[in-house]
């Protein structure tokens, strides 16, 4: 069985405001990524990562000696007209209550359906699990987003937990070990 490594990118200005921030590419924060700088991250023969500078810098940091593949399909959702704005300042619009009422499940609105979102990132982290798997790899590590981890996790975790389940704060992440037999993610544990 393959390592597999998730890391969601270091905090942006955007996130410690806690807004939404999808296809907006914004570098990382100096002051949320301080306490990311000295820790160690689990070894890994092979990096995968959004195209984001987020990602890119957090690789960077994160994995010095690897150059990361880049992959367009592991870049965040496009939250739309909710874009770069917090919870906060969506109170009280009728598209944003729509939107939470669905729990999640509709388009967002001039942005992309969360359904296609989350598949695309499936189809992206297979074609990249398979990649170094047939590389020989014994850990592959991927810097990417919260809703990319929590696609792959949703799609592969065993036992199965539900998407919202698989948050992980920036400068985390999980590791689990990739059955390629039975196309499921197991020994799943939180990178603290």
């Amino acid at each position: 069985m393959v390592k597999i490594i998730l890391i969601r990118h270091f905090p942006t200005p955007g996130n410690l405001q806690k807004k939404y921030i999808g296809s907006t590419d914004e570098s990382i924060s100096e002051e949320g990524a301080g306490p990311f700088r000295e820790r160690e991250y689990p070894e890994a023969d092979v990096l995968f990562a959004s195209p984001m500078k987020r990602c890119l810098e957090t690789a960077a940091l994160a994995y010095p000696r690897l150059t990361p593949r880049l992959r367009e399909d592991f870049r965040e959702c496009s939250f739309g007209d909710f874009e770069n704005l917090s919870y906060q300042e969506l109170s009280g619009n009728g598209d944003y209550q729509a939107w939470v009422d669905s729990g999640g499940t509709m388009s967002f609105p001039n942005g992309e359906d969360p359904a296609e979102f989350r598949e695309r990132c499936v189809q992206a982290f297979m074609k990249a699990a398979r990649e170094g798997y047939a590389e020989g790899c014994s850990a592959i590590a991927f810097v990417v987003h919260g809703g990319t981890i929590m696609s792959i996790l949703d799609r592969f975790s065993h036992p199965r937990k539900e998407y919202y389940h698989w948050q992980a704060p920036n400068g985390t992440g999980y590791t689990a070990e990739f059955d390629e037999t039975e196309g499921r993610l197991i020994n799943i544990c939180s990178i603290l």
